[in-house]
């Protein structure tokens, strides 16, 4: 039974790998052939440059949430001396509330990384041949991206999770990790995203519980800084909406034509459900 299963991994392993290696392939062709947004603007190297940093950052972000998490529980002392850079690194995200304004900032990260990756290497609305590939594989692969999907979860976020889920103290132990959770804060600080405290605070209105929080009630500049950017946030938040659900009214999306826009608006309230239940677990 045990050999059943080692061969199994292997075979899944290796299925994995061609997928992978394939999918990067193909994307650094059709960036070669300008076949892309970025590599279509500007140029395929620009589009190579800011691809590979993307995917690289991306990897840190992904590996430093896995590693802070799972980090909180731990007292820095046992790490202080072996692990400077991490310490460092805790000292911030274990402090009061800060682990969750962390994870705030991150997601924004997350979000804004992925659409400057698919910039970059996902192909552009047309057709065109590569290689002479079938159209069933050139559509699936490429139009319906899901060798953007493989390379950007394999190589920027999967790979990272599971080797930061297992050296915690290791992955972040360097600049790269503490620069990134600066901008994490930063971005947190800004108050673009201040809208999820203000539907953290209505989901516990109505389900009549108290918000957890390591820090005392906010006071005086504190309590009236951290209102604007809710209202700010909000403002942001509503514009953003209103711009999205015409641009869905009017088909103005990058959904199938074949679609219709009814339809489109349904998917996107199904999908953003998903997201939120999926971030969420």
């Amino acid at each position: 039974m045990m050999e059943v299963r080692v061969i199994w991994s292997l075979i899944k392993a290796f299925f994995s790998t061609v997928l992978l290696i394939f999918s990067i392939t193909v994307i650094m062709a059709l960036i070669f052939n300008r076949e892309t947004k970025l590599a279509a603007d500007s140029h395929p190297a620009v589009a190579y440059i800011v691809m590979w940093i993307a995917v690289i950052w991306l990897s840190m972000v992904e590996g430093g949430q896995a590693s802070l998490v799972g980090l909180v529980p731990v007292n820095g002392i046992l790490y202080e001396n072996s692990h400077l850079i991490t310490y460092k690194c805790t000292s911030i995200t274990n402090k009061g509330d800060n682990i969750d304004r962390y994870l705030l900032g991150r997601q924004f990260m997350v979000v804004l990384i992925v659409f400057l990756i698919n910039h970059c290497g996902a192909s552009m609305d047309g057709d065109f041949q590569l290689w002479g590939f079938p159209h069933w594989l050139t559509n699936i692969f490429l139009n319906v991206g899901l060798a953007m999907i493989l390379f950007t979860c394999m190589v920027g976020q999967l790979t990272s999770q599971v080797n930061a889920s297992v050296c915690m103290l290791d992955y972040i132990d360097n600049y790269f990790a503490l620069f990134t959770l600066w901008i994490a804060m930063a971005i947190e600080f800004s108050g673009l995203l201040h809208a999820a405290y203000l539907i953290q605070i209505v989901v516990a209105v109505l389900a009549g519980k108290e918000i957890q929080s390591n820090e005392g009630p906010r006071k005086g500049f504190q309590f009236i800084f951290f209102w604007l950017r809710v209202v700010l946030s909000v403002v942001i938040l509503a514009v953003c909406f209103v711009v999205t659900f015409v641009a869905l009214i009017e088909g103005k999306t990058t959904k199938w034509d074949s679609v219709p826009n009814v339809i489109s608006i349904v998917l996107f309230f199904i999908l953003m459900s998903i997201v939120g239940h999926l971030e969420g677990m």
